[in-house]
């Protein structure tokens, strides 16, 4: 039996390649993970440059906390099954009345992972609705194969390429996730998604959870890591990952730098260039 979805909930998301809204943290945890979020945020000068080595729970406790948050695990466990490891974490800000957007695309593109056995719990830390740039999915397409995109390298997008899949999409089929704080979405790897810029007067603050099965591969490096965090990693895939007990842990901070150096390899495979945005 599903733990946190039904079964009509499951099955539209297998259906449909995504599925929203789940409640998982209550207005308390809310409010204290956006009050963490900031402290770190302000502690390091902004939030993106520490942030886009996607393991932000080797150097924050909350974001730890976060990636192994009952109720989510709950959620994912009931789409993807009972072993669970944290591949990755991002931020994904938009501040009020930013022109930053995120243009058609699969995650799988530039990840280097073997299957699409890979689902995104993106979790909601402020109002994530049509005018703050919500995401938005086209149903059905993460049966798709991976499709083929175009790197942009365009300043305000949030991707680390800039990159969009290279197909017509007619924006009358899409399906905008609105969520509250609190609550998350989940999609697959392979499901085109993208979001439009934030035209509210507040910020637009989501974490992106992506958690994977223990039969997925790094196929484009070797010595990729990952955080068992519910069942048993029956491959051995991937290096194990131990998050820290205390934000910015210098052991946990080597091993973060060690993944980033690897991870940006893995992401700019084959990119001549890289957006304005990313700083190395």
């Amino acid at each position: 039996m599903p733990k946190a979805l039904s079964e009509d909930q499951v099955n539209e998301y297998h259906r449909d390649g995504f599925f929203a809204p789940i409640p998982c943290l209550s207005a308390d945890e809310t409010a204290m993970f956006y009050a963490k979020f900031e402290a770190y945020e302000a502690a390091h000068e902004g939030w993106y440059e520490m942030s886009k080595g996607q393991k932000l729970y080797l150097l924050q406790t909350w974001a730890r906390d976060l990636g192994c948050h009952p109720k989510i695990l709950d959620a994912v466990e009931d789409v993807m099954g009972p072993n669970l490891m944290v591949w990755g974490l991002s931020l994904f800000v938009k501040d009020a009345q930013s022109p930053s957007y995120v243009s058609w695309h699969q995650d799988s593109t530039y990840w280097g992972l073997s299957k699409p056995n890979v689902t995104t719990a993106w979790i909601a830390l402020s109002p994530a609705n049509k005018q703050s740039g919500c995401m938005k999915m086209l149903p059905g397409t993460h049966k798709w194969e991976q499709v083929t995109h175009r790197d942009t390298l365009a300043e305000e997008n949030l991707l680390t390429r800039g990159q969009e899949i290279d197909v017509d999409v007619d924006e009358k089929d899409a399906v905008y996730l609105e969520i509250e704080p609190g609550e998350i979405s989940l999609h697959n790897i392979r499901t085109v998604h993208a979001s439009a810029p934030n035209q509210s007067d507040h910020r637009r603050i989501a974490i992106a959870i992506r958690y994977i099965t223990p039969d997925v591969k790094q196929i484009n490096a070797d010595g990729d890591s990952a955080w068992l965090v519910r069942g048993e990693d029956t491959e051995g895939n991937f290096i194990h990952e131990t998050p820290p007990e205390a934000d910015m842990d210098a052991a946990a901070m080597a091993e973060h730098d060690r993944i980033m150096e690897l991870r940006q390899g893995v992401l700019y495979k084959g990119v001549d260039g890289k957006p304005a945005h990313i700083k190395t």
